[in-house]
């Protein structure tokens, strides 16, 4: 019988060899460029590129932006600052090297200036002192005010609070008449005045001067803010006379238009006292267990403590903070 013929052995499929990984590029990092800057000197630009396309759209020289990164690598930081100042630099920097300022001006204390400073040294050397704070809730008072204030006619001047403080003042002072005084430390003798005679600070261009308003007393409120502005305005324009500028009891300064929670005036020798008037702010406070806003004025004031105890003055702020709070009583 014929052989059979052996079946022929498969050969195997080959293995397919795996295709190479992509081994991925490097990003190339960007090479410093030099630049010259106003004193010819090299410095390099450090910025990734996502910060130089940035400069590139927004067509930012690189070279005047004042990079604040390690080795002074510009960010996009950097970017949005110089974006942010309109590309205003100095120098063409921002943030320029800061300069030590060095020159000293000498400015010689004469006329009006030394008078004021010989004055305030009279007055801070001999007299002891004595300041009290206080806030005031001038609330129902600054209704009074617009509301006089809406109804005037062109004769009558604009009021502000000082009209209302000093006539305030006339009416309780009978009450602490060792307040309206001056005080003789050479004769060691103290006039206590009846009448009401009230100066008024006034910084001027010429520097600090103190017009009077004499007896506020028998002022009504229309009165008593037409004189205050008449006299500090002489005060501002060089015409007061000697008159209008002397003869004050009590002395007041508005220090309002700067602000400002407190002060201590110095006493304007050989007065006793002296008040200081802040600026009038809305502010929250607790009225009856609820919290409400309420139109809050601070007081300074100063007392020479040699005629003037502690307890008097602090009585005729609490007295004066009663007739502001109640406006009412000012005119009864």
């Amino acid at each position: 019988e014929p052989v059979a013929t052996p079946e022929p052995v498969a050969t195997p499929e080959p293995v397919a060899t795996p295709e190479p990984v992509a081994t991925p590029e490097p990003v190339a990092t960007p090479e410093p460029v030099a630049v010259s800057n106003n004193n010819n000197t090299q410095k390099k630009i450090l910025a990734s590129p996502a910060v130089r396309r940035r400069a590139r759209e927004n067509r930012i020289n690189l070279s005047i932006v004042n990079g604040t990164g390690p080795a002074g690598r510009i960010r996009q930081s950097d970017i949005d600052a110089y974006l942010a100042a309109d590309g205003a630099t100095a120098d063409n920097q921002i943030n320029p090297v800061k300069k030590k300022r060095e020159d000293v001006t000498e400015i010689k204390v004469v006329g009006l200036r030394r008078k004021i400073a010989e004055q305030m040294v009279i007055s801070k050397r001999t007299i002891p002192h004595f300041s009290y704070f206080e806030e005031i809730d001038v609330t129902e008072l600054e209704k009074l005010r617009q509301s006089l204030n809406a109804t005037r006619d062109d004769t009558q001047p604009k009021l502000t609070y000082l009209p209302f403080i000093m006539l305030a003042l006339s009416k309780i002072m009978p009450q602490h008449p060792e307040c309206n005084a001056r005080y003789d430390d050479q004769a060691n003798v103290v006039s206590r005045f009846g009448g009401l005679h009230i100066g008024i600070a006034t910084q001027t261009e010429r520097g600090l001067y103190v017009p009077v308003v004499k007896h506020v007393e028998a002022m009504d409120i229309w009165k008593a803010a037409s004189e205050m502005q008449r006299v500090s305005g002489s005060a501002r324009n060089g015409t007061a006379s000697l008159d209008e500028l002397s003869g004050s009891t009590f002395t007041i300064t508005s220090l309002g238009r700067d602000g400002g929670l407190g002060a201590t005036p110095i006493i304007n020798h050989p007065e006793v006292a002296i008040l200081g008037v802040h600026n009038a702010r809305e502010m929250p406070v607790v009225r009856d267990g609820n919290i409400v806003i309420r139109r809050i004025m601070n007081v300074s004031s100063s007392f020479d403590h040699r005629v003037v105890d502690g307890a008097d003055g602090a009585a005729l702020i609490q007295n004066l903070k009663r007739m502001l709070e109640t406006p009412a009583l000012i005119f009864i």
